[in-house]
Parts: C-alpha cells; sequence; structure tokens
C-alpha cells in the first residue's frame, strides 16, 4: 500500500531527490516499498520497473529474532567499514528475489548485494534457520547502482544500543550497537 501511495503522489519527487546525491534507506517494509516502486535495484538507472520482490518466508510464518549478516564489497556508504553484522529481523515477507537470473547476475557483477545471510561463525551456508525466510542467494540488504539507495530487511535499528542485544546483561558489549553504524555511515557521508 505505502508503495502504491508513493507511486502516485511522491515517486517524482523521490526520484529527484535520489538524482541530487541524497540517500535512501528502506528498512523492512521500506525495503518492500523501494522494491515495488521500482527504486531498487536501479539497475542501470531504471527506476521505473520492477526488477526483485520480496515474498512470503520460506516457513510459512512470521520469523522475529535475531540474524547474523555478513557486508559485502558494494558502494554503499551505509556499510562503510562493517565486516559482520548481528540484527534482528521482524517479518513475514522477507523472501527477496528477482525477476530472472539476468538480474541476478547484474546486482552481483555491479556489487549491489551489500548483505549475506550467513551462520554464526560467517560462513555462506544458510538456508533456515541462519536465513529466516529463503531469499536468493541468502540476500539481506541490496542498493542501486550508486550505492546511495539501501534496502535492507533486518532491522539496524533494532540494535542502537548495547542494551538493545539479547545478550546484554551475559555478554561485555560495547555501548554502541553495530546498527547505529549504519546511520553513523549515512551522517558521514555528508561530511
Amino acid at each position: 500500500m505505502l508503495a502504491v501511495k508513493f507511486k502516485y503522489h511522491l515517486k517524482e519527487p523521490l526520484q529527484n531527490f535520489i538524482r541530487k546525491g541524497n540517500l535512501v534507506i528502506g528498512i523492512c517494509n521500506g525495503f518492500q516499498a523501494l522494491v515495488k516502486l521500482g527504486l531498487l535495484p536501479g539497475i542501470g538507472g531504471n527506476y521505473d520497473s520492477q526488477q526483485t520482490t520480496l515474498s512470503f518466508n520460506d516457513s510459512g510464518r512470521f520469523e522475529d529474532r535475531w540474524v547474523y549478516l555478513k557486508a559485502l564489497e558494494s558502494c554503499s556508504p551505509f556499510t562503510k567499514g562493517l565486516e559482520r553484522l548481528y540484527l534482528p529481523v521482524r517479518h513475514g515477507e522477507g523472501k527477496f528475489l528477482v525477476k530472472d537470473s539476468s538480474i541476478l547476475k547484474s546486482l552481483h557483477k555491479n556489487k549491489q548485494v551489500v548483505l549475506k545471510y550467513v551462520d554464526k561463525e560467517g560462513r555462506d551456508l544458510p538456508g533456515y534457520p541462519w536465513n529466516p525466510n529463503g531469499s536468493v542467494d541468502d540476500i539481506a540488504g541490496i542498493c542501486d547502482e550508486t550505492g546511495r539507495v539501501f534496502g535492507i530487511m533486518p532491522h539496524p535499528e533494532g540494535y542502537l544500543y548495547r542494551t538493545k542485544h539479547p545478550a546484554w546483561t551475559r555478554e561485555e558489549l560495547p555501548d554502541e550497537g553495530l546498527g547505529l553504524k549504519i546511520f553513523k555511515n549515512a551522517v558521514n557521508y555528508f561530511q
């Protein structure tokens, strides 16, 4: 519904906002809206057609838990300096799918795959439960070709401070959560 409202009332201003070099982040439902609008993945500067989607989780249920992520080499300023993350997911429709194999190849070739689900040790062998939704190639987040439009299913805002971590009473953790780094990177992009 959000994507439909944007499409008919805000799509052109949002496209202009992106073309001016600004940053856009879509988290969970925001990621879904960016994809439905065609703003992600934006292959070849195409912000008008939908090339990917987010669908129902393979588990058939709402997933509300923490997952391990690996940041891949990309041009996204949001993940600069990040290697691994541990963030919560809270979704029933987070399965990332592509229209066809050529889209998936382009995403990898253009380094638009920003985050992948991995296991606790950071290995690329997920499947369920490490990949909570069945996303193709364990994709958890992508960006457009500029890196400035970023979509992510896990919730970085869910881990801004150590007291938000599920083991904060049992483990020694830094005061700032790893999710906060994503937002600080956005601020640093403009400085």
